[in-house]
């Protein structure tokens, strides 16, 4: 790879760190190319040549936050041992990724889902694929906990997936909008409940 290319890369990689967090407190509509060039000092027309326009940003910011997700969720997850404690690495893992990633306000696919969900388009079709793409493989995951006789035959994994998401949404919410001190420990008690559930 020549010098300019990988300085060039480089600098979009910089760009899309700064975006996904700058979205994750400001929503992608507060997402804009003059806001990142400021916050980054660069040139507008500089940033501009990157990105090209408003909705590319977008699907570009989606894609770089869907790749630091996979790094600091998915890829542990698939390193834990298989049945039960891969399903609890997934809710570890999970809980703790706006933490882990330095986002500053929260969860960037929660922000991003509850702006865009009546916003046909592009950016609107790409975060419905990747939160599919997350359901199932939770739903993945949960199979190998059937699998390993860790959980009954009768657990449905789409369900599982289901309601373990509502638990990561109820807890987001509590931690960044009701201020719940007891947030962490009710999500604790939640999932706790689900895993005895799914032993039976």
């Amino acid at each position: 790879m020549q010098k300019g290319t990988h300085k060039g890369e480089a600098t979009r990689q910089a760009i899309l760190d700064r975006a996904v967090g700058l979205a994750s407190q400001r929503g992608l509509g507060g997402l804009s190319i003059g806001a990142l060039a400021e916050e980054l000092a660069l040139s507008k027309s500089g940033l501009f040549a990157h990105f090209k326009s408003k909705q590319a940003l977008d699907l570009a910011t989606l894609e770089h936050a869907a790749a630091r997700f996979v790094e600091a969720v998915i890829k542990p997850v698939l390193k834990a041992p298989r049945g039960e404690r891969r399903v609890r690495a997934m809710f570890e893992h999970w809980r703790r990724w706006p933490v882990t990633n330095q986002l500053e306000g929260g969860c960037f696919f929660i922000a991003a889902a509850s702006e865009v969900d009546d916003q046909p388009g592009p950016v609107r079709e790409l975060l419905k694929q990747q939160q599919k793409d997350l359901l199932d493989t939770i739903a993945s995951v949960v199979r190998t906990a059937i699998q390993e006789g860790d959980f009954s035959k009768d657990v449905d994994p789409e369900q599982f997936a289901w309601e373990l998401y509502g638990v990561l949404l109820i807890l987001h919410m509590s931690q960044r909008l009701l201020d719940d001190p007891r947030a962490d420990a009710r999500a604790e008690t939640a999932f706790a409940a689900m895993l005895e559930r799914a032993r039976k």
